[in-house]
């Protein structure tokens, strides 16, 4: 009950981590009739393309074997080179049809999921000991699926035999009084008939059942919501930690701005709600912005400047662009260049008055 209750809890997508993480563990979708039925295709095709060459490799030094059977030495050196020379035929006539069959067993695999190296499966799992465990396993729905496969199979490539060779019975009969040449030719065209009505049944089987592999893995890897927040935390942190943190860099940052307004040379302001602090020295290519705040922030600035006896202009488009367009220790936009140094040209005619006035 408990585990149909976990299942029934698992109703989100799972994400493309957790399916990552599982075709790193080894746990991949896997049809073992789309494997089949490449390798059954691919002996078809070595089959109808290969079997006159390996049938001429093999017959030539079977040839010789049978017709110099009286010559052959028993000894055990030459009955172990004989042994050698008939696997190097042997070898030689099939090691390629082999290579591409197994070939084709590995491309099976690499169409259904790329190719993992995991260890996990080897390890022990004492679960799969556990008699429960075993009895569950009978009477899946997996078994179930397996088993009404292996009904359709059976059922399905029978009639399709029964419906190629009918027709030919009376043909197979005559087969018994055929020269053995004539018969290797009709029983191979045979054969191949078989196999290419196998392949095409055999192509759909394998079709149907991969979508039902990949369906099973899909629902098997489904997430609650609870997994979901959790691996949310994981790969991007606790939303509250990462709240603090932003807490605690915004805290910072306003730390050191208001540190560098009385190093400002003057504080363009909307009076209700921006302000941004422009420091420049002859020399420098253009203004920087040191400090830049809205509403509470912006009256600290104001503040502080006052404090300090730095200038406040109130330009109420060029205070919002400049809020806008320009980061802390940037210099200021090119399209700003003017309007800023008409205000620090002011500001430094005001503070020359003032300096004359003093003197």
């Amino acid at each position: 009950m408990a585990e149909g209750g976990d299942n029934e809890d698992k109703t989100e997508d799972p994400t493309q981590k957790r399916l990552d993480d599982a075709v790193s563990r080894g746990d991949v979708v896997k049809s073992q009739e789309l494997n089949t039925w490449f390798v059954i295709a691919a002996a078809l095709l070595l089959m109808s393309t290969f079997s006159n060459a390996i049938g001429s490799a093999l017959m030539v030094p079977l040839r010789n074997l049978i017709a110099n059977s009286w010559m052959i030495h028993t000894d055990g050196p030459a009955l172990l080179a004989l042994g050698r020379g008939l696997l190097f035929a042997v070898v030689t006539a099939i090691g390629i049809p082999i290579l591409m069959l197994a070939l084709a067993a590995i491309g099976g695999n690499m169409l259904q999921h790329r190719l993992v190296w995991s260890a996990q499966s080897l390890k022990p799992d004492f679960g799969k000991l556990s008699p429960l465990a075993g009895f569950k396993r009978l009477f899946s729905k997996q078994a179930a699926v397996n088993f009404a496969k292996g009904l359709f199979k059976l059922a399905l490539l029978g009639t399709v035999m029964t419906m190629i060779l009918w027709p030919e019975r009376f043909r197979l009969e005559s087969l018994l009084h055929l020269d053995p040449g004539a018969l290797l030719g009709v029983s191979f065209s045979l054969i191949q008939h078989l196999m290419g009505s196998v392949v095409a049944l055999l192509a759909l089987v394998a079709i149907g059942d991969y979508a039902f592999q990949y369906r099973q893995w899909y629902e098997r890897l489904k997430m609650s919501v609870q997994e979901v927040k959790e691996e949310y935390k994981q790969s991007e942190g606790d939303p509250h930690v990462k709240g603090r943190i932003k807490q605690l860099r915004q805290a910072k940052m306003r730390k050191r701005m208001m540190a560098a307004v009385p190093k400002a040379s003057v504080i363009i302001t909307n009076p209700t709600h921006y302000s941004v602090a422009l420091a420049y020295e002859r020399g420098m290519s253009a203004p920087v912005c040191v400090a830049k705040g809205v509403d509470n922030l912006a009256f600290k600035i104001r503040e502080v400047a006052r404090a300090h006896d730095i200038p406040i202009v109130e330009n109420v488009p060029l205070a919002r662009s400049l809020y806008a367009t320009v980061d802390i220790d940037d210099e200021i936009p090119v399209e700003h260049y003017h309007a800023v140094a008409e205000i620090i040209g002011y500001v430094m005619g005001l503070r020359r008055n003032l300096s004359g006035r003093r003197t």
